[in-house]
């Protein structure tokens, strides 16, 4: 079986009491037809024998951001629709993860118990922005509860056009902030969460990173060194109460293969993070043909990477019922 673990939806009564609260929701909902499109969706899906997916609300952040104190009730109108489908869909979705009105952490500690415990969600899903770092104080309940729980955490960035590459412009260009931006904020977010001692005073806790762990993996090497130096050199203290080094810390992170089909990527993934801690993912319906790309593309960079597999099988479903403690 393949267990998608990160693909987008956007139930219809949630977009409804987004329009109905003069919210605009995701612009994108109209044109990624699969997001909303069930008959479509199942179509794409299809196609790929034993493929079964774990749902996300796409663009749940704009929510939090415009809605404010409707953040609450959006949240549980999204997750309440999202259960609805794994219930109706068995054989198609296999879990979700859980919405969390973030700008309010008593109700998002709330909304994570229900959405575990009544609606029998697997993790609660976070976001990587230049607004909030994830290592701020108030984020701390909420990871002592999901390692109570002992379920994941995933991760999702974010970085808006209004995030400029250059101080003398408006916003960025080219779409920058998407393709790179979102990447930079992954790795950021990762750094913060290293240094902070997140990682070293919840070593039970389980994030899952977007897009293979962003720029991590890629520069393993540059982080070693240039930590090292700081603290030869510079006499910087930033690994200062860490008992392990601080790439030791990066290697906890789970991460999933949204990548695009890149197998080069993925393999650079599994020679830092190792197959135990990468889960298939493919960012469904985010492409030019509604899903089906990121789908076909992803299977295919899984199939030629030169690993065993058994190791193959760990990433495509394995590693998702361990983590989520789904029923094999």
């Amino acid at each position: 079986m393949k267990i998608d673990i990160f693909t987008h939806v956007v139930p219809s009564r949630y977009k409804d009491a987004l329009k109905k609260m003069s919210l605009s929701g995701p612009y994108y909902t109209e044109l990624t037809r699969s997001l909303t499109d069930l008959d479509l969706r199942f179509r794409i899906m299809d196609k790929y024998d034993e493929y079964v997916q774990v749902l996300t609300v796409a663009g749940f952040h704009k929510a939090i951001a415009e809605g404010k104190a409707k953040a609450v009730e959006l949240a549980k109108i999204a997750n309440d629709e999202m259960a609805e489908l794994i219930f109706k869909y068995p054989d198609r979705f296999v879990s979700a993860v859980a919405c969390l009105p973030l700008n309010d952490m008593d109700a998002a500690l709330k909304e994570a118990e229900r959405a575990i415990n009544e609606l029998r969600f697997r993790g609660v899903e976070i976001w990587a922005t230049h607004e909030k770092p994830l290592d701020l104080p108030e984020f701390m309940p909420l990871y002592e509860q999901m390692c109570q729980y002992n379920l994941p955490i995933w991760i999702h960035p974010i970085r808006t056009a209004a995030v400029t590459d250059y101080r003398n412009e408006k916003e960025s260009k080219y779409g920058i902030n998407s393709v790179f931006g979102w990447v930079y904020e992954t790795t950021a977010a990762m750094t913060r969460l290293v240094f902070s001692h997140v990682l070293q005073n919840y070593p039970n806790i389980k994030f899952i990173t977007h897009h293979c762990g962003g720029m991590v993996p890629f520069f393993a090497g540059r982080i070693v060194a240039h930590y090292d130096c700081y603290e030869m050199i510079w006499r910087h203290t930033y690994k200062q109460g860490l008992t392990e080094h601080p790439i030791e810390y990066f290697r906890m992170f789970y991460n999933d293969t949204a990548v695009n089909g890149s197998s080069t990527a993925l393999q650079c993934g599994y020679d830092f993070f190792g197959a135990d801690h990468l889960l298939f993912a493919t960012d469904m319906p985010f492409d030019s043909q509604l899903g089906d790309v990121s789908i076909r593309e992803t299977i295919r960079s899984i199939e030629e990477m030169d690993i065993p597999d058994s190791d193959k099988k760990k990433i495509y479903e394995d590693n998702a019922r361990n983590l989520m403690r789904l029923p094999v």
